[in-house]
């Protein structure tokens, strides 16, 4: 009877470590060049998109203004199906030539494993870019320059 408690007891220790180290996620500092245009500020979403090109997570919203929100079209659809709370994870738009500096969070088991982020840009009365640039979320990826095709000249994350 004692082996067979053992034998439960080490196997829920290794379940719980386990599921520790599947749940853990790194930070990275997100440094996100605007290119010059005229205009009002960008709305800019940034979520996680498995390897079908769903929407997973929203990661950070660049604009706080809920009513522009419908602007971003493919994301609003994900976020209104799923209402999550983006409340923790929004910030001011930004405007053409700007630079913003964000900090976002990405579980570790997301790496190398088909994920990308994908960053959405929506500006008032001006052309909606779905996928202004993705980044593929490799060793690799994470760590090269990626330019835009929209409103976003470029963008590069470091590791914190």
């Amino acid at each position: 009877m004692k082996s067979i408690f053992k034998i439960a007891l080490t196997s829920a220790f290794i379940l719980l470590v386990s599921f520790q180290s599947n749940a853990q996620s790194s930070k990275y500092k997100c440094m996100l060049q605007m290119n010059n245009y005229m205009g009002e500020g960008a709305y800019i979403v940034v979520s996680l998109v498995n390897a079908n090109g769903e929407y997973e997570k929203t990661l950070y919203v660049m604009g706080d203004d809920k009513k522009w929100y419908k602007s971003l079209k493919e994301w609003n659809k994900f976020h209104t199906q799923k209402n999550d709370d983006i409340s923790a994870k929004t910030g001011a738009s930004v405007t053409g030539g700007d630079r913003s500096v964000t900090t976002i969070e990405i579980e570790n088991s997301k790496i190398n494993k088909g994920y990308k982020l994908r960053f959405e840009s929506a500006v008032e009365d001006q052309k909606y870019y779905v996928s202004d640039l993705e980044i593929p979320l490799t060793t690799e990826g994470i760590a090269e320059k990626t330019d835009g095709k929209g409103y976003i000249k470029y963008v590069r994350l470091n590791k914190i």
